[in-house]
């Protein structure tokens, strides 16, 4: 199991070097245009690219996160391996949940 998770956080953070140098550039453009945040959601409103984008960034972060909370609190709680994982697992699920409404908010907004 732990090679497995070792394999999954790995994938899921060269997934995302990639996902947060387009968002850091895209960051820059707006912030050089001088666009608010009406000029970007304008833009990204209906985006189907956009929401994929940032649909696959959420799932990879979740993933991510969720695998480190786990290995942080086997490592460092008194909690088991079992209850680490679920604990870690709610925790993903809590911030995928949280990233699709910003991407529902961002795309249909």
């Amino acid at each position: 199991m732990t090679m497995r998770l070792y394999v999954w956080q790995r994938a899921t953070a060269a997934l995302m070097v990639p996902l947060v140098l387009v968002h850091i550039a895209v960051i820059f453009y707006a912030t050089r245009r001088g666009m608010s945040a009406e000029d970007i959601l304008s833009r990204t409103r209906g985006s189907l690219v956009w929401a994929s984008y940032y649909a696959l960034f959420v799932a990879a972060a979740s993933i991510h996160a969720a695998i480190g909370v786990r290995n942080v609190l086997t490592e460092w709680s008194p909690l088991s391996d079992r209850r680490a994982g679920l604990f870690a697992l709610l925790f993903g699920l809590f911030l995928a949940t949280l990233g699709v409404r910003a991407v529902f908010a961002v795309v249909l907004s």
